[in-house]
């Protein structure tokens, strides 16, 4: 049986200024759209079109309450949270799509 997942995910800009976190129960079209400019607003405005981290979940309320947390912390913690699994920024869209 498929079990549907959740994604936590954080996105950056090409040079990594600006910080974007999101919940999607699609990770791979999410990032497809950011990198497309497909949805108007913050994402497309400030060129959100890396995937520098994310979690996965079974349930959606767990995820959308990890979203919230993230969101809730400093710019600090969130590069903290994701240099201990990319500190390089490495876009990981490409992990995700093979």
């Amino acid at each position: 049986m498929f079990t549907k997942q959740y994604y936590v995910y954080i996105a950056s800009n090409k040079i990594n200024t600006v910080l974007y976190t999101g919940v999607t129960n699609n990770l791979i079209k999410r990032m497809y759209q950011h990198k497309n400019k497909m949805v108007a607003g913050f994402t497309s405005k400030y060129n959100i079109i890396k995937l520098v981290y994310y979690e996965v979940y079974r349930d959606i309320n767990e995820a959308i309450k990890r979203e919230k947390q993230i969101k809730g912390g400093s710019r600090q913690e969130k590069i903290d949270l994701i240099k201990k699994i990319n500190p390089t920024f490495k876009d990981l869209y490409q992990d995700i799509i093979k």
